[in-house]
């Protein structure tokens, strides 16, 4: 049960169904509530027909603010009658003290985020002098029909106040004068002072009693539940390093174990670093978020080993890992720095057009057909040949245009009696097959 409103001084909620049967509250801080509306309202009569018009549905929407509660109530005639419940607010120098009980005890702070009344933090307010639940001429009636005491409109409106106390003691606090944020807010600011503050000296030599730092009892769950709220705030991030660290070096006097190759582990733990990095400038970089996972980029969940030796080899340049790579993967070197050129373009999805060949079925065969056949004016249209799968090539030229499975057109050229990639995917064939022919030129 949610309200909406303007701001965190005022809640309103939508008008309630028909209470069908039963009491009114289930909770014994609703139960309060109703016991201060019959103990102030001099006239039983007109508390029943309250009752009466909260259980036929007769309360419109409800109004919480500071200080006060507002509904629209209807009689049984139509006739329609603003009413108003008046509710003392807690003074500033009250609601410090509140504030400083809360804090006191973790357990408090948990009730409240589970949507209870603590009665222990009732209790102890009422030992400070401070009342948080109404009583006894605490309900100033204010209604259109001009009664002055309580009428059929201000009980009923009362009535159903009740209801909603059930679900959110929050409307409680608000009608003493803080809304929920605001409350919450000045909670954890509080929180966050005393765990900065030196902590006091003194006690009894640190052995402490059961329950006491150093005892042995446990925490009570609604503690702990409290006291994950009560934390301070996590400190600012640190400042993205420059670069990434540098892997340790294994080069050492002792043997490795048999099997264990301390160049290789010197390699993947500098690419991890270097992936680690990437992550780290995305979430500490200016929209705070971190780049997405994919098998292209910081993760490489769902390559298989020869993608993820192509993925090494692009960003390893010395010749030796390349070699290792390559027979690692299945491999010549011709075969993989055509791989690993095709990464850089564009990752798995630009290794998987040059490695694999797809065969379209007919509706995205007449798709790319129909793309092919627009891409270029009628007097400007290259003469291309089908080459079999998804590629189709120029006639009279070395050059080829691929399509991918996602749509994208990549850039070829033959080069050395093999088919090379020669630049990044494109939606438009016409860009592709220029972005070849400008390669080929250069």
């Amino acid at each position: 049960m949610s309200g909406y409103g303007h701001g965190d001084d005022e809640r309103t909620f939508a008008a309630l169904p028909p209470a069908r049967g039963g009491a009114f509250t289930r909770t014994w801080w609703g139960q309060v509530w109703l016991k201060a509306l019959e103990d102030t309202a001099l006239d039983g009569q007109q508390l029943k027909a309250g009752r009466r018009h909260a259980r036929a549905g007769a309360v419109g929407a409800v109004s919480v603010r500071p200080g006060r509660i507002t509904a629209v109530v209807k009689d049984r005639d139509g006739t329609a009658h603003r009413s108003d419940v008046l509710v003392r607010e807690l003074s500033d120098e009250e609601w410090e003290r509140l504030l400083d009980l809360a804090v006191d005890s973790a357990g408090h702070i948990a009730a409240l985020l589970d949507r209870e009344m603590p009665p222990h933090l009732v209790e102890d307010a009422a030992a400070a002098g401070l009342d948080l639940l109404p009583g006894i001429g605490d309900l100033d009636p204010e209604c259109g029909c001009e009664a002055w005491d309580h009428c059929p409109h201000t009980a009923a409106l009362c009535y159903q106040v009740a209801r909603l106390l059930d679900e959110d003691p929050f409307v409680l606090l608000l009608m003493r004068g803080r809304g929920e944020r605001t409350l919450l807010d000045q909670l954890q600011a509080r929180s966050a002072s005393r765990a900065a503050a030196p902590p006091e000296r003194g006690g009894d030599g640190g052995d402490g009693a059961p329950g006491d730092v150093g005892g042995t009892r446990g925490v009570p769950a609604e503690e702990a539940y409290g006291s994950a709220f009560l934390l301070p705030p996590l400190p600012v991030p640190p400042d993205l390093p420059a670069a990434p660290g540098r892997a340790p070096s294994l080069d050492t006097d002792t043997e490795p174990e048999p099997g264990v190759d301390p160049a290789a582990l010197e390699l993947l733990a500098a690419d991890a670093a270097a992936r680690a990095h990437r992550f780290l400038a995305g979430v500490l970089g200016p929209d705070g978020e971190a780049p997405e996972l994919t098998e292209t980029g910081l993760t490489e969940a769902g390559l298989t080993e020869a993608q993820d030796a192509v993925r090494l080899a692009a960003d390893s340049p010395a010749p030796w890992i390349a070699a290792r790579l390559a027979a690692g993967s299945g491999r010549s070197r011709a075969d993989l720095d055509l791989a690993t050129r095709a990464w850089r373009f564009g990752g798995a999805a630009a290794l998987a057009v040059l490695e694999e060949e797809w065969e379209p079925d007919a509706e995205a065969l007449a798709r790319a057909g129909a793309r092919l056949a627009e891409a270029w004016d009628d007097d400007e249209r290259p003469v291309l040949r089908r080459a079999g799968g998804a590629r189709w090539t120029v006639v009279g030229a070395e050059a080829q245009v691929r399509l991918g499975e996602d749509g994208h057109w990549w850039p070829y050229l033959r080069s050395a009696g093999r088919w090379a990639p020669a630049g990044p995917a494109d939606r438009d064939p016409a860009a592709a097959l220029a972005t070849a022919f400008a390669a080929g030129a250069a």
